[in-house]
């Protein structure tokens, strides 16, 4: 059988976590080669087999794959520890920073050393850029804000700001919180709900801005193919809802109850900063540059998201 002609090789960092393999399967299924950076060179194979060029790096440097990144069309840069993965100790914290700062500090000297530069630099980021803000709307014009997150997320995106300078059009993504089966957010709270105990986390009148899996890969690509996109978006629903109201959502499609609410004091003692920081603090983000670019969404609203996800 004749191969189809390619769409352009995009290298992607940190293609084995919960969106890297979403995004591994939607471009590879259209058209595009795809080459995965890892530091799990057998971890990475026994995901991605032979539909993928597997290349071992440091992460911190270009060593290993400065050829793959001179005949790319584009990086998608989604590497970093696991925020949400535990109790922030300061270890864990300089990790989260390091992460993030040294990967994209690898993708801006890849693309400087590149004897042909990369069309896009594909730069994820998170809503945490905004800090807690309570009841505030906010769109991709909002100032960061103040913590260990927002610092984090700010370094995070200013590690590939250099590729601009280049000449290499960049995209920013400030993710949500992602809902999906198989990893992200949702997860947490499924196990609870099956047990007719699951309820809000805090107050509940915090904002939760979450996207579907699907839309949040389709907005990847839609940056990703759009040559006139450029700068920040953010990627959630355009549907506003708190904490509380996901949770009676989420109640009313797994037809349990959800009046069993985890109060913030145990969730503070339980993790503590990364508690206040990230279960409890208060977003109200919009998808505004998203919606201006034309990007429409599949599932906009929360109950037919999450009957979707969990009918799969």
């Amino acid at each position: 059988m004749e191969r189809k002609m390619s769409r352009g090789l995009v290298i992607i960092s940190g293609a084995t976590g919960f969106i890297g393999r979403a995004l591994f399967r939607e471009l590879a299924e259209n058209g595009y080669d795809i080459a995965v950076l890892t530091r799990d060179r057998e971890k990475a194979r026994a995901q991605f087999g032979d539909r993928a060029i597997i290349a071992e790096w440091d992460g911190k440097t270009s060593r290993g794959w400065l050829e793959l990144a001179s005949r790319s069309s584009a990086i998608i840069n989604l590497a970093g520890e696991n925020i949400g993965a535990g109790r922030w100790t300061e270890q864990r914290k300089q990790r989260i920073v390091q992460s993030r700062v040294d990967a994209g500090k690898a993708v801006t000297e890849a693309v400087e050393k590149a004897t042909a530069k990369p069309k896009a630099i594909i730069q994820a980021s998170a809503v945490g850029y905004y800090g807690p803000k309570d009841d505030e709307p906010l769109d991709e014009s909002a100032p960061p804000g103040e913590g260990f997150l927002a610092e984090t997320v700010r370094r995070w995106e200013l590690s590939t700001q250099e590729t601009e300078a280049i000449g290499v059009r960049r995209v920013v993504i400030r993710s949500g919180l992602v809902l999906g089966k198989d990893g992200g957010t949702l997860p947490r709270f499924l196990k609870a709900f099956r047990f007719s105990v699951g309820g809000q986390l805090g107050s509940g009148k915090q904002w939760f801005p979450w996207i579907h899996w699907k839309d949040e890969i389709a907005a990847i690509r839609f940056l990703l193919e759009r040559e006139d996109a450029s700068g920040v978006f953010n990627l959630v629903s355009p549907e506003s809802l708190t904490m509380k109201e996901f949770a009676v959502a989420l109640g009313r499609v797994l037809k349990r109850p959800s009046g069993f609410p985890v109060p913030a004091f145990l969730l503070r003692l339980l993790f503590g900063e990364m508690a206040e920081e990230t279960i409890l603090s208060s977003q109200r983000v919009l998808p505004a540059a998203l919606i201006k670019a034309g990007f429409k969404f599949q599932y906009p609203e929360i109950e037919s998201a999450l009957r979707d996800i969990l009918a799969a």
